[in-house]
């Protein structure tokens, strides 16, 4: 009797995950509506902490560098506030700021243990993508594709208000512009470059429900799916989400069919995109992107003469003219300084070897089922997941494609500490404790050995930009 209001109550705690994680990025008003105004989503942020509290006492997150990251990254970014514009409301509205986004690793760490939760939050992400793909859908077919680019100034912004009330998923461009409206989300997607971005993440992901010799369900599950999800990022016209999808196929191909054939098929399929206009007509070159080279370019200036602690998450506006860097590695570094950006590589470093090591099979074992005995929790009484070789790194290729995605359009986005990484962070880290208990592969890494590696990337990254700079100016 005991044992299953444990697993009740446990229970809770992963749906009220999920609600949370779909409120963050479609936000309050869009699934509560008038009832938003309540703060609906700090009472579940306030339920999922009280539930979550029973857990955290040999819980996978305080086995992990992650944590120790996001702690370090929530005070760089009160820091940075604090000590560049010496202002402590700011410094606290900085580190507030950035609790929502981070508590996402937390509650995947501490709630979707097992890979059948792990499906489920996989479908979190897939409903949220096609939700805002058909209602641009529906937009653009209810009168989105007749714009305000034709009217006269004047008239373009007393319209253009109401325009993107009645269009909320369509981003309309300004007169000058002759590419089409773009699509995008709410909240934390409300940019087309983070929806294009997001979806590029789930499309591999969608592939944990592929089923060898299930020709029909894995056309419906998976097939039907992705397909829903390229048409979405053609919407966006991200011509950073087209990177990353190249990228994505690159790696995906590579494993299969070796590097050179992989190379020729990514560039083909990069061509065709380009053909077909996903980016609304605009170029992928060095010359079209000298606008973000350029903000760069400033951005590692920022950096130079504030190289400690920043100058102040959220303030990159005021020193670049309203714009951000349009880099993560960049925003970071010039935000939060180089101790910020030494957490933030705390946090990646992890996060990519410990997905790299579940992706190989040379480096996973076989390994022992876990005995219903040898298990601690209250949760003892549910029956134990059989979880083999195959499947864990199945979980590893996918979670290293979709890393693979955001990196690549991170590259291109100033979204450093978008929530997105931070799950895909604690997904691998579940994949990973699945594999560890199981005796499948090697302990963590301890936390003496992460530490000087995350500082070595963290040098490495602002030299790739840096080279990258120069090669990009000799070329001009």
């Amino acid at each position: 009797m005991v044992a299953a209001i444990w697993v009740r109550f446990f229970t809770m705690g992963f749906v009220l995950s999920i609600l949370y994680f779909v409120t963050s990025y479609l936000t309050p008003p869009v699934l509560f509506g008038p009832l938003a105004f309540a703060r609906v989503e700090l009472i579940l942020a306030a339920l999922l902490f009280l539930v979550s509290l029973p857990r955290l006492l040999g819980s996978l997150i305080l086995k992990t560098p992650q944590s120790l990251a996001l702690i370090g990254l929530a005070f760089a970014g009160f820091l940075s506030v604090l000590i560049a514009q010496r202002w402590a409301g700011g410094a606290v509205s900085a580190f507030l700021g950035f609790l929502p986004n981070a508590f996402g690793y937390f509650l995947v760490c501490l709630h979707c243990n097992s890979t059948k939760k792990l499906q489920v939050l996989v479908l979190m992400l897939l409903f949220v993508c096609l939700f805002v793909i058909a209602n641009g859908c529906i937009e653009l077919r209810n009168g989105g594709q007749e714009s305000v680019h034709n009217l006269p100034t004047d008239a373009y912004t007393a319209n253009a208000q109401a325009w993107q009330a009645e269009h909320p998923y369509l981003l309309p461009k300004p007169n000058d512009w002759e590419m089409p409206n773009r699509l995008r989300g709410q909240g934390l997607i409300g940019d087309p470059n983070d929806f294009g971005q997001l979806v590029v993440c789930v499309m591999p992901l969608v592939f944990i429900f592929w089923r060898r010799k299930k020709t029909l369900l894995n056309f419906l599950r998976v097939i039907l799916p992705v397909s829903a999800l390229l048409y979405g990022v053609y919407l966006t016209h991200s011509r950073g989400a087209l990177v990353a999808l190249t990228a994505v196929a690159l790696v995906a191909a590579r494993r299969r069919i070796g590097t050179l054939p992989a190379l020729l098929v990514a560039g083909g399929l990069f061509a065709a995109a380009m053909a077909l206009g996903f980016t609304g007509g605009r170029d992928i070159s060095a010359s079209a992107g000298e606008d973000r080279t350029a903000l760069w370019g400033e951005s590692m200036q920022v950096l130079k003469s504030h190289p400690l602690f920043g100058v102040g998450a959220g303030n990159m506006g005021d020193y670049l003219g309203g714009f951000t860097s349009h880099n993560s590695v960049a925003v970071c570094a010039a935000e939060l300084g180089s101790f910020g950006l030494f957490f933030w590589s705390l946090f990646l470093f992890p996060t990519l070897r410990d997905a790299l090591e579940i992706a190989s099979p040379a480096k996973v074992s076989e390994g022992e089922p876990i005995l219903p005995e040898e298990e601690t929790s209250p949760q003892a009484a549910r029956k134990i997941e059989t979880v083999d070789k195959a499947e864990i790194n199945r979980l590893g290729r996918l979670l290293v494609l979709s890393l693979a995605g955001f990196l690549v359009a991170g590259w291109f986005l100033s979204r450093a500490y978008a929530m997105t990484f931070f799950l895909l962070g604690g997904m691998v880290e579940v994949a990973y404790e699945m594999a560890v208990q199981r005796g499948m592969v090697a302990p963590r890494l301890r936390l003496a050995r992460v530490l000087p590696y995350a500082g070595i990337l963290a040098f490495a990254l602002i030299l790739v930009l840096y080279f990258m700079l120069r090669i990009m100016n000799l070329m001009r």
